[in-house]
């Protein structure tokens, strides 16, 4: 089998599962608000949760498009359940790119079984899309770090059984930047209420108390102060997987107002029939084809350890959710009344739209990262 029939044979396996048993949820997980355990457990056992994770870890030892081909799928389904796929591949990054060989075996493989879940501790109260102003301290004792700080937004916290958590063990604002593995259970570590949120609403998310938790410093990723260069380097190759999530998102809204306009009459003919709907039918589509191949551009340099890996992975980020955010919108407007009302789904892909536009680094951001790299 070839690379792309490998490609293929994954997005297949990930459709026939979001379509035949994720989709027909959807609904009840947004409404309930809760974790979907039946979805996460029917994707781990699919492989799904590793797809680009070496077979060695746990994974299936696939290509970074496959991987971005799964959470595409699996977010035109249930976006609540694709957060639970790229949450995992954001904690999973870090071991990737900086872990050892015992903390890739001890850690890693159990998330890329999806034995477990994992959560990375970035956003303070007064760190978001500042990351080098973190206040959550780690201070040396011995061989262990004491663990202090608050973290707010935190996805899975609560469910994950593995945290990542970004410290700083000096004054120095990037320098000083040093990430540490916390199991639950660890003493000290506590969190805060859930979360009710907008959208993806069958994704919790609470806040993250670290008090005077006490962990080995072969608890420690990637070395002291080397936690800032490896955060650049997950957001790097995470952003397009956001990118992959807002464009299922889109996807799905634009094939239910195709078919909706299509079925629905007014003033004696079909929607579909009237040239203001049909002309924005053709601009939705554009626009979801134009962020396909940005998304699957920046997947490919990142297999390819391009040296536009940052510039190509901020713009898939940003114009897929900006994209993801215009489409669900204009799907709601197609539908009309119908589109503002739960009985059908449009007015969720859009309400899960939104965030895409917001965590992984707000769309602002991404922005002044895109300038960055080409004026600097």
């Amino acid at each position: 089998m070839n690379l792309i029939e490998e490609r293929q044979l994954i997005r297949d396996v990930a459709r026939k599962i979001a379509q035949g048993q994720l989709a027909p949820q959807a609904a009840k997980v947004d409404k309930e608000g809760k974790t979907p355990w039946a979805g996460i457990k029917l994707l781990a056992e699919n492989g799904l949760f590793g797809v680009h994770v070496p077979e060695e870890y746990g994974g299936v030892g696939a290509d970074y498009l496959s991987h971005l081909a799964v959470i595409e799928e699996v977010a035109k389904a249930c976006a609540s359940t694709s957060v639970y796929l790229s949450t995992q591949a954001l904690t999973m990054a870090p071991f990737l790119i900086a872990g050892t060989h015992d903390q890739k075996s001890e850690y890693l493989t159990k998330l890329a079984t999806g034995e477990v879940l994992g959560s990375f501790g970035i956003t303070e109260p007064q760190a978001g899309s500042d990351v080098s102003g973190v206040k959550t301290t780690a201070r040396r004792d011995g061989k262990d770090f004491i663990l202090n700080g608050h973290k707010i937004f935190i996805t899975n916290a609560g469910e994950s059984e593995i945290y990542v958590f970004v410290t700083r063990t000096s004054e120095d604002r990037t320098k000083g930047i040093t990430l540490f593995i916390v199991e639950k259970g660890t003493e000290g570590l506590t969190f805060g209420k859930k979360e009710e949120k907008m959208g993806i609403r069958g994704s919790v998310t609470r806040e993250v108390f670290l008090e005077n938790v006490r962990v080995s410093e072969k608890n420690m990723l990637g070395g002291e102060g080397a936690g800032f260069k490896i955060l650049m380097n997950v957001f790097n190759e995470t952003r397009p997987v956001v990118g992959a999530q807002a464009l299922g998102i889109g996807v799905a809204a634009f094939e239910f107002a195709r078919d909706y306009i299509k079925e629905r009459s007014q003033f004696g003919k079909t929607i579909d029939q009237f040239q203001l709907s049909r002309a924005k039918i053709a601009d939705m589509f554009i626009q979801l084809e134009t962020a396909r191949l940005l998304v699957y551009e920046a997947g490919q340099r990142i297999e390819n350890h391009d040296e536009q890996v940052p510039l190509y992975s901020s713009m898939a980020k940003c114009y897929a959710s900006d994209v993801a955010m215009s489409v669900t919108t204009d799907a709601v407007q197609l539908l009309g009344g119908n589109g503002y009302i739960q009985d059908y789904p449009v007015e969720r892909y859009m309400r899960d739209a939104k965030i895409t536009q917001i965590y992984e680094g707000t769309n602002q951001i991404q922005r002044l990262i895109i300038a960055n790299e080409l004026l600097n």
